[in-house]
């Protein structure tokens, strides 16, 4: 019971000193610390798992990378076409004039072992191995050339030129040393991951920075990889060289200056989960309690809550504008941490029911700013810690929302609705097992929102019905909204004391989607929910009933509303504390004297004016709870759990003489 008291404490003394609402993070991971919660699965080499390195297993792979899984080339549709692939050939002019194929390994490796001192010279390195392009409107470089010629200090720009560009061409050039097997491509509708050790990644965006990607130039609606993202660097370097744009490739350099000074040790898998539409769950029959635990921030950032899954706010083609204009959440997450980058190369664009989770991916660069504001600040050194497989302990789950550029009604029809509670399902429900809450927790925030033109109110709805549906804990961040934070935990946490079910809450999304949208959904739904948890009415009894002043067990037990009990099994099977916002619901099992003090004497409050106001026989003063607790000195946070003994007297003796008195006047009316 000492224990129990000192850890309600500690988290009051918490909550003083935050503005966060819900449960506190501890309850995201399932444990004290971030790293205490649950790995996901190993790597394994399987039918649908191409892991690119040899496994280790003395467990040295922290002092040096993996070596290279050696296999067979293969230059189909269904592999990444490397640039040093024999099959990957280029037409050139002989000196008669001919045309003539030749392997684009060769003409990429003579470009790029010329001198290159300025950002011409990278240019037309660039631009040899990709001939058909060096007319076209769209290959001006323009960022490029302002960056290194007027944007960047004359030191700065020569130092690039002779250290650290140098070091990039050695990286990319190392590719048939580091990359041995056919890299499978992550497709439509089939669910497989790739594992790649952090040296491959670099080695291949190192590829990606020369743009030596063969047929990923093309912008026709019928070439081979329309409908994967750009992998090429070309889109960054030829956009209009806005300061933002000119910060990403600030950030991408930086990155290539770390992995080049020292080789990360580390791997990173990428997976994409696709589920049939028939397999998803059936939202209007689902008898989840909606009572998952569920943080609220509105200063905390996703990056920045370590040990949880990270929702990417993602483009359906991975990487959104990263390698153009686009600077706002996916962009930015992908240029601090470029690793994510190689997701682009393999990822088909995503279908409805999918969703990508990257693990392992490392931080470089720490930022500030937003769209146009952004600005790269300096390196950062991630101390993640890494799992049994050689991972940063990062998860990043790639979840595309559909775009309302308008902000029209069309979000709020049914066929919507269930879009977007299927891609939240997808992506929470990976690596999950069993019926209970599945660790780590998912941190979030306004998932399609902003350039999506969503409404946060409703995805917020959304995404927690599908973390409830998942058994996955939720953390959210409303990014300094406070009126936003504390409606969520408003609906949160009567969406908890009534258990209200996944499926009800759908229904009230159907409902409100049916009308004419007239009022606002806040209020909409803040009305059904009191619709639906009105309790039932209760006629006046016709007599006031004796009541014992030390109730039994039982009857204690019979005053105790029914969903508190729930709430306590779905949230906090293992803790005897439960939270709704900023109250605490002490748990049915503590029966500590100090712990139960305020709720029995307050309900003994309640009785006595009942009494007071039924009787016809007592000359009693009616006085209310409120003036009888004001009489009484008590602690300045209610929530206080230690009572004071000056506290308890004062308030018994108030107790005691009222029955006293009581008695008295029954006695003397007889």
């Amino acid at each position: 019971m000492q224990s129990t008291r000192k850890g309600l404490n500690i988290v009051l003394t918490a909550m003083s000193h935050h503005i966060w609402r819900g449960v506190p993070l501890q309850y995201m991971y399932g444990s004290d610390s971030p790293w205490g919660t649950p790995e996901f699965p190993l790597v394994r080499p399987a039918c649908n798992h191409t892991v690119l390195y040899h496994i280790p297993n003395n467990g040295d792979m922290i002092e040096r990378p993996p070596k290279p899984q050696i296999g067979q080339d293969k230059w189909d549709k269904d592999h990444v076409r490397l640039p040093c692939s024999p099959q990957s050939l280029y037409p050139v002019f002989d000196n008669f004039g001919k045309k003539r194929l030749r392997e684009r390994w060769d003409i990429i490796v003579e470009a790029l072992s010329k001198p290159i001192r300025n950002s011409q010279d990278l240019v037309n390195a660039i631009l040899t191995y990709n001939t058909g392009f060096r007319d076209s409107r769209f290959w001006k470089f323009s960022a490029l050339h302002k960056l290194f010629d007027e944007y960047l200090e004359e030191e700065e720009s020569r130092y690039f030129f002779d250290v650290t560009l140098p070091q990039i061409i050695q990286l990319a050039l190392a590719l048939p040393k580091l990359i041995q097997a056919p890299i499978p491509l992550l497709k439509q509708n089939r669910s497989s991951s790739v594992s790649l050790s952090q040296e491959q990644i670099s080695c291949l965006l190192a590829n990606a920075f020369f743009c030596t990607f063969p047929r990923r130039n093309s912008r026709n609606r019928d070439a081979e990889y329309a409908t994967y993202p750009f992998i090429n660097f070309t889109p960054l370097f030829n956009y209009k060289p806005f300061d933002n744009v000119l910060e990403k490739i600030k950030c991408i350099c930086h990155y290539f200056r770390r992995v080049c000074t020292k080789v990360p040790t580390g791997v990173v898998t990428f997976t994409r989960r696709s589920v049939p539409r028939s397999e998803c769950p059936e939202w209007a029959r689902s008898t989840r309690k909606m009572a998952v635990p569920v943080h609220v921030d509105p200063e905390a950032i996703i990056e920045d809550l370590d040990g949880l899954i990270q929702v990417d706010f993602a483009n359906r083609y991975l990487g959104g504008g990263v390698l153009g204009g686009g600077c706002v959440q996916e962009e930015i997450r992908f240029v601090i941490c470029p690793e994510l980058m190689v997701s682009m190369m393999l990822t088909q664009a995503l279908q409805p029911t999918e969703a990508v989770l990257i693990i392992g991916s490392e931080r470089y660069s720490n930022y500030s700013g937003y769209g146009s504001s952004f600005h790269w600040s300096g390196d950062h050194v991630d101390a993640t810690p890494m799992d049994s497989s050689f991972r940063r302990r990062c998860a990043v789950l790639a979840l595309d929302a559909m775009p309302f550029p308008n902000k029209t009604a069309g979000e709020w029809e049914v066929q919507a609705i269930e879009r977007e509670l299927n891609k939240a399902w997808v992506g929470f429900s990976i690596h999950t097992e069993g019926e209970g809450l599945q660790y780590p927790g998912v941190a979030t925030g306004n998932w399609g929102c902003g350039a999506f033109g969503g409404s946060s109110t409703l995805k917020s709805m959304l995404q927690i019905m599908a973390s409830a549906q998942a058994g996955r804990p939720l953390a959210y961040c409303t990014f300094r909204d406070v009126a936003k934070r504390d409606y969520i935990n408003r609906m949160y946490s009567r969406m908890c004391k009534h258990d209200v079910t996944v499926g009800q809450m759908y229904k009230m999304l159907v409902q409100y989607s049916q009308t004419a949208h007239t009022d606002e959904m806040k209020i909409f739904l803040e009305s059904s929910l009191e619709q639906h948890c009105k309790p039932p009415e209760v006629k006046p009894k016709q007599k006031p009933e004796p009541m014992s002043i030390n109730p039994t067990p039982e009857s204690a037990a019979d005053q105790k509303p029914k969903a508190e009990v729930n709430i306590e099994k779905e949230l906090l099977k293992n803790s005897p504390d439960m939270f709704e916002g900023d109250e605490i619901i002490a748990s049915s099992s503590v029966k500590n004297e100090d712990d139960n003090f305020w709720s029995r004497n307050l309900k003994l409050l309640s009785q006595m004016d009942k009494i007071d106001q039924n009787s016809d026989n007592l000359n009693l003063t009616p006085t209310s709870d409120s003036q009888r607790v004001k009489d009484v000195p008590m602690a300045e946070d209610k929530h206080e759990m230690e009572v004071s003994p000056v506290v308890k007297k004062s308030l018994g003796k108030k107790i005691t003489d009222y029955f006293s008195k009581q008695c008295d006047v029954k006695m003397s009316c007889e």
